[in-house]
């Protein structure tokens, strides 16, 4: 067995394991925080670092002398520059900052993508994406795991058909990152609800009620009594979730739910550091302007050591 196919096993495995009957199931998509630290410039940038780098690259920029952040960070900025036009705009850092915040999205990608393109032209076609996924089982349509593999490799097919945003049946690494993370991907969100619904909606009319909606979450495992948050989740479905008060929710009130209409951190984090970082004021950002101002942007072991002596005099 390849290792692919090893860790398709593996995921179904974990996916076939009853929750325990304490534990939330959580199937709504959120957009992660972009630092863990207090946003709070007075006492430190380290938020603005972890939100511009992510938080691992910006633990590795605390190591490097003032001169060689500048450089650096001279380099990010011209990349983040898309247009080559010499300006950094809020829409431009906002994409820059969503992307250092997904990093790890795309490592995921590229360690898939060396598995899946086989021929090494950089596409990857469905023909290659089912044989290295589910080759075996081709080979063996009856095996004795219980799982339905041909059930999910349609519903792999469909979701790929959907990433291909040509039809050409042949995935670019940008349509690929969108068959492994619809969520992601606006034009992928119907899949998203699609693919939740038929996950709940044990008894197939096509909406998830209120009892395939909590027995989703939940497992009652013989307890009598429920939790307070699954009694908590029974008013939310009736008071939020079911909008129409039709006792059920549809693909619209499902999208609500899974796929809620997030604050935006990655652009009020753009403007934050334009507006501290503009000095002309003419809304947009030279490399000048963001390098003279690099420590808002990246550490270096200067502001490192002037943090710890800060924290040394309030000790």
């Amino acid at each position: 067995m390849s290792i692919p196919q090893l860790l398709l096993c593996l995921s179904l495995s974990m996916l076939c394991i009853s929750s325990k009957p304490t534990e939330k199931k959580d199937r709504v998509h959120h957009e992660p925080q972009l630092s863990d630290k207090v946003h709070d410039d007075a006492q430190s940038f380290d938020y603005d670092h972890d939100a511009f780098l992510g938080a691992d690259e910006a633990k590795t920029f605390d190591q490097l002398t003032p001169e060689e952040s500048k450089e650096r960070l001279g380099k990010i900025v011209s990349k983040i520059d898309e247009d080559k036009d010499g300006f950094v705009t809020v829409e431009e850092l906002k994409a820059w900052i969503k992307f250092a915040q997904k990093r790890w999205i795309y490592e995921d990608v590229e360690r898939q993508w060396k598995g899946h393109d086989l021929n090494e032209d950089g596409l990857i076609s469905w023909e290659e994406y089912k044989n290295a996924t589910y080759g075996y089982i081709l080979d063996d349509p009856d095996p004795d795991d219980g799982f339905n593999y041909k059930q999910m490799m349609v519903r792999d097919e469909r979701r790929f058909k959907m990433a291909d945003r040509d039809g050409d049946l042949t995935a670019t690494k940008e349509e690929f990152t969108a068959f492994l993370h619809p969520e992601e991907y606006d034009y992928m969100k119907d899949i998203v609800v699609q693919e939740t619904m038929e996950d709940i909606d044990k008894n197939g009319d096509g909406f998830i009620d209120l009892e395939e909606y909590i027995g989703d979450m939940y497992s009652h495992d013989g307890d009598a009594d429920e939790p307070e948050w699954v009694k908590t989740e029974r008013e939310q479905f009736v008071e939020f979730r079911d909008k129409n008060r039709d006792g059920k929710m549809d693909k619209e009130e499902t999208k609500d739910w899974i796929l809620p209409s997030d604050y935006d951190h990655a652009e009020a984090e753009a403007r934050h550091l334009v507006y501290e970082s503009d000095q002309n004021k003419d809304g947009k950002l030279t490399k000048e302007e963001i390098v003279e101002k690099y420590d808002l942007f990246v550490g270096s072991q200067a502001t490192d050591f002037g943090e710890a002596l800060v924290r040394h005099d309030e000790f």
